[in-house]
């Protein structure tokens, strides 16, 4: 943390604290004799810290105008419940770790800044710096943050004690003191930038484009804001997000860039989803088209009919039409008058055939559902209400579609699992694409199925899913199959039952996934990220519906050995072995010559 004035901290420190939690406040370690720095106590009780103020606050007079806006570097470093109750020695260890590594007191050097380790309880210590020099010079404090969880891990292993996370960047931004604070004075269930964060996220699971996303936002109830280039007219480089009612004291919308939600949320990572992962694509306008591959036929077809019946819903004219389907990741085939040639009669449309595939399979609009041929669609747009008609987006989906969108996505989780089992051992890193794109399946499952289960799962799992320090993995196989399915998802809207037949698949083999993806991230050696897979497991575990099963079937399966229960985990069905019926024959009558070898084995 970083302050204004180092005599207010002080005085905190030292006093009861704010439910009279600080006992036996004394400084453990610093820059100069530890003596000499404790403030006195005067003959009424109180502490001098007159002295200590000084020496502390003395060299950011040398630095005048050159110092920070807030010069005074606060650290409070605690341990775990439990962890050992440690000494004031090695107390003054830690902190002359995080000190050196840091880089404000590098070992031997006579002008570093000045410092002092309180201690005032059993389990932690406060670290107060002034970021000034006495030779006058200005250190430097940038990522500091990820030098202190450096040292942290270091004394963790030096004093066994409770091993902790390193700073690689996946975790998500917290919410500030202050934004939990708000959010509890306003009676709202999480903070802002928690909300935002969610919404956010699934927003760029279910689309496709920008276009899509920051409509999938706004229709969401966000306020977006879009952030141009001052350099070249109209190049949009950045967004910011808002909750409808968190303003500041001046009545003006509090904003958070993507950036300050996740590390994987800023607008060039979010297009290098949707255009791809390698540093070949540098253009924003070519997305990445929903993948056919892993659909049937039926899902095919309806997919077509609700994207094209959604870019109908939201255009008002032929080119804009034609635009926001090609914006989609379809295939468009237009068909000209003979008479007029640049008038349009009619277009067809397929999802992309990619490389390996047959070529690509054209729906004509008027196929796909009556009302969309171009004829009905040009004598909607021209009617007087067309822009107040309601979209129809999630009731175009009957049951049995809805019903091959689940499967389809269960297919694809069920894909992705075997193709992480496939390099499990052998390179993990080649599945890193699939990891990341979990989570959107997770997302887009949680928001269509409406169950709370699944959306905790979502947001448990959200630290594994992500490459160290903010990569972006390249696109996979498997991982475009879970991208495929989440879109799936997000077609289907948020009308099906928690409970429905059609989920419990997919549940089952989202539940194969996590279990999977725990175990690459324990061979990663990345145990706070296989800890979040395995928690967001359990929560899938919890949405899954409770199947009879027979007593008989449960104490055979508790009485077969690990070796057995591990191969049965193994195959997508379950299984059980062969159990010993009784001789048709006497055991002494010997098996006819006339029987065949094939026969004798029945």
């Amino acid at each position: 943390m970083r302050g204004v004035r180092v005599q207010g901290l002080l005085r905190y420190l030292y006093g009861p604290g704010t439910n009279g939690e600080h006992l036996n406040p004394h400084i453990v370690a610093g820059f100069g004799d530890l003596a000499d720095l404790e403030p006195a106590v005067r003959p009424d009780g109180r502490r001098d810290f007159r002295h200590l103020e000084g020496v502390l606050a003395q060299p950011l007079a040398l630095l005048g105008e050159r110092n920070y806006r807030k010069p005074v570097w606060h650290c409070a470093v605690r341990a775990a419940p439990e962890d050992p109750v440690l000494a004031d020695e090695q107390w003054a260890q830690i902190a002359g770790e995080i000190m050196q590594r840091t880089g404000l007191v590098p070992a031997g050097d006579v002008d570093a800044v000045r410092w002092i380790a309180v201690r005032h309880a059993d389990d932690h210590v406060h670290i107060v710096a002034t970021l000034a020099r006495p030779d006058g010079v200005r250190p430097e404090v940038w990522n500091d943050g990820y030098r202190v969880r450096d040292a942290c891990r270091a004394v963790e292993a030096r004093f066994g004690l409770r091993s902790t996370a390193p700073a690689d960047r996946t975790a998500a931004r917290r919410p500030k003191r202050g934004e939990t604070e708000k959010a509890v004075r306003r009676g709202r269930p999480v903070p802002s930038r928690t909300f935002l964060h969610h919404k956010v996220q699934t927003a760029a699971a279910g689309a496709g484009s920008e276009r899509e996303f920051f409509e999938r936002l706004q229709d969401d109830g966000v306020l977006v804001r879009r952030r141009f280039s001052q350099r070249t007219a109209g190049e949009l480089t950045g967004y910011a997000v808002a909750a409808p009612g968190d303003v500041n004291a001046d009545g003006q919308p509090v904003w958070y860039g993507g950036g300050k939600l996740a590390a994987d949320l800023t607008l060039p990572k979010l297009r290098r989803r949707w255009t791809g992962a390698d540093d070949s694509v540098h253009s924003p306008s070519t997305i990445r088209p929903l993948s056919g591959r892993h659909l049937s036929t039926r899902t095919r077809q309806a997919v077509l009919r609700t994207t094209v019946r959604r870019a109908a819903d939201k255009a008002r004219t032929i080119a804009e039409f034609l635009d926001r389907l090609q914006d989609n990741g379809l295939l468009v085939k237009v068909r000209s008058s003979q008479y007029v040639p640049a008038q349009i009669t009619g277009y067809a449309v397929a999802l992309p055939a990619e490389p390996g595939d047959e070529a690509p399979t054209w729906h004509p609009g008027s196929r796909l559902a009556d009302d969309l041929s171009l004829t009905r669609l040009q004598q909607r747009w021209a009617s007087p209400g067309a822009r107040d008609m309601p979209t129809a987006v999630v009731d175009d989906l009957t049951v049995e579609e809805r019903q091959a969108f689940y499967d389809d996505a269960a297919r694809a989780a069920s894909y992705a699992t075997s193709h992480i089992r496939r390099y499990l051992a052998t390179n993990p890193h080649a599945v890193q694409d699939a990891c990341w794109a979990a989570s959107d399946a997770l997302r887009t499952a949680a928001q269509a199925t409406g169950n709370h289960h699944l959306r905790r799962a979502a947001d448990t799992y959200d630290r594994a899913a992500r490459a160290p320090y903010g990569h972006i993995p390249r696109p996979s196989p498997a991982g475009n199959a879970l991208r495929t399915a989440a879109r799936l998802l997000a077609l289907t809207g948020s009308t099906m039952n928690r409970a429905a037949v059609s989920a419990m698949m997919l549940v089952a083999n989202l539940i194969s996934l996590l279990d999977t993806i725990a175990e690459l991230r324990r061979l990663q050696h990345r145990q706070a990220q296989a800890d979040a897979a395995r928690k967001a497991a359990a929560h899938v575990r919890e949405a899954q519906p409770a199947a009879p099963t027979n007593a008989s079937q449960q104490a055979a399966q508790a009485a077969m050995p690990t070796q057995v229960q591990l191969a049965m985990a193994a195959f997508p069905n379950p299984w059980a072995p062969l159990q010993p019926t009784a001789p048709s024959r006497p055991a002494a009558s010997a098996p006819s010559p006339s029987t065949s070898p094939s026969r004798r084995h029945r």
